[in-house]
């Protein structure tokens, strides 16, 4: 038994002295992050034996009580000092209908345990944590799989929700798990159920491995082994392409981009960005490679026979788009991948002022900084070659010099600049407007007064 409490004293308080949650065990990943000596998000509470309307009478005596899930048996407490916990009692779970949603649900006050437990989707979910005696509550082995790193289904009720596959996709990545045989063959078993998903829950879970992957590698190489990257083609499509031996000794695309992405993880710029972040920056780097199977090619070169993917870069734009369209990835999200996956090659350009001033500019509303974070997992997913190249130092270098690392360049000619001037406006502002950035960003001028000759001088080369 790991030492201490993982709850705090005030929910502690609550368990304690009402008397209706005398059969009140905390729940699910509360329990399962304690164990692995993470702190847990949030303590969800089950309680035994009593009613739904018992349960949020008993509970109106501590605070404020939200029936937000009543069809799922879920009250809502927040304490006087804003924390929230959600209780629940157990149901029974029916199969009508296809999709997430197709289930009718019964409360009984006959429901054990054992019973509720034997309803969650895998054993490290199945665990519970009796507040009474300090111990956990293991029916079907989810802690020693814990200890073997085995995402192992609880039962066979398992089939019923086919999002559970993908929850297998997160779990895996966050928590570095390998399947047992049985849960795979149950997971092919229900791959056309993926159909009936509802988009946003398929987000849900992409944006969650995302985020939270510490081994991504896991996440993915599962969806493999269950057959369900079929319904991602543009991952799938990366599974036997080969590379050149010289520059990816580590193998074909796919495993390429597991080791890119678990390089990613590994990057405290990564760890430390914001969620959002988070989930652009894996998401690129799982999408860098997806026009590999289309434009792979063996050539002869310098007397050697050479695999090269010409342009990949800029033909995975529209395969990148077409897998976020597909999970439904906000317009915000799909702004800044498109842009890193566009220009993850960059570090091979020549660089000079101009063509970072450039790159600045193309990456918007992403960064140069963020591009190199990106390829610098993109070159560290190649073991044992993996080494960041010179290149990408010196893009970061230039981009910091010319203070374009975080954004593009802003435009120093303005239309109150023109107006000034005595100009008055009118539609040709944009033009000019344009033309000027568009100098500016090829080193014409860096100041207003440079600005203020360009201008001078376009207007004598027009006359």
């Amino acid at each position: 038994m790991l030492p201490g409490r993982f709850y705090p004293d005030e929910l502690a308080r609550v368990l304690a002295k009402t008397p209706e949650l005398r059969q009140a065990f905390l729940v699910g990943g509360c329990v399962r992050d304690w164990l692995l000596e993470q702190a847990p998000k949030d303590i969800d509470v089950e309680v035994f034996g009593v009613s739904y309307e018992q349960l949020e009478r008993a509970l109106a005596r501590w605070g404020r009580t939200d029936l937000v899930g009543r069809s799922f048996g879920v009250v809502k407490l927040t304490l006087p000092g804003g924390a929230c916990y959600d209780f629940t009692i157990p149901r029974r779970d029916s199969k009508v209908a296809p999709g997430h949603q197709g289930f009718t649900v019964e409360f009984h006050a006959d429901i054990t345990p054992k019973e509720a437990a034997s309803r969650r989707d895998y054993t490290i979910n199945a665990l519970s944590y009796d507040p009474r005696t300090g111990r956990v509550v293991d029916f079907f082995g989810g802690r020693e799989d814990l200890r073997q790193r085995l995402l192992r289904h609880t039962s066979q009720a398992f089939a019923e929700d086919p999002l559970r596959v993908l929850r297998g996709l997160q779990f895996a990545g966050r928590f570095d798990l390998e399947a047992s045989p049985e849960t795979l063959w149950l997971c092919h078993s229900i791959r056309a159920g993926y159909r009936e998903l509802a988009v946003e829950r398929v987000r849900e879970e992409w944006f969650k491995w995302a985020a939270r992957s510490a081994v991504p590698s896991a996440g993915l190489k599962f969806l493999a082994a269950s057959g369900w990257l079929e319904h991602f083609p543009e991952i799938d499509s990366m599974r036997g392409v080969p590379q050149d031996p010289e520059w990816h000794p580590e193998g074909d695309v796919f495993v390429h981009t597991c080791h890119a992405c678990d390089a990613l993880a590994s990057q405290p710029a990564w760890q430390e960005a914001d969620e959002e972040s988070r989930i652009v920056f894996m998401l690129a780097t799982l999408a860098h490679d997806f026009a590999k199977a289309g434009t792979t090619q063996q050539v002869l070169k310098d007397g050697r026979v050479r695999v090269v993917s010409p342009g990949h870069e800029t033909a995975g734009v529209p395969l990148t788009e077409s897998f976020l369209e597909r999970i439904n990835a906000p317009c915000a999200i799909r702004e800044r991948v498109l842009p890193l996956v566009a220009n993850h090659m960059a570090h091979l350009d020549g660089i000079s002022d101009r063509s970072v001033r450039r790159l600045a500019r193309r990456l918007t509303p992403a960064s140069v900084q963020e591009l190199c974070l990106i390829m610098t997992a993109d070159a560290l997913g190649r073991p044992p070659k993996a080494a960041v190249p010179s290149g990408i130092a010196d893009i970061q270098a230039k981009a910091r010099e010319l203070q374009v690392q975080d954004q593009a360049p802003k435009p120093i000619l303005l239309g109150r600049h023109l107006i000034a001037q005595g100009r008055s406006p009118g539609p040709e502002f944009g033009p000019i407007l344009a033309a000027a950035y568009e100098a500016q960003l090829e080193g014409a001028f860096t100041d207003l007064p440079g600005a203020f000759d360009w201008l001078k001088r376009q207007g004598s080369s027009n006359a």
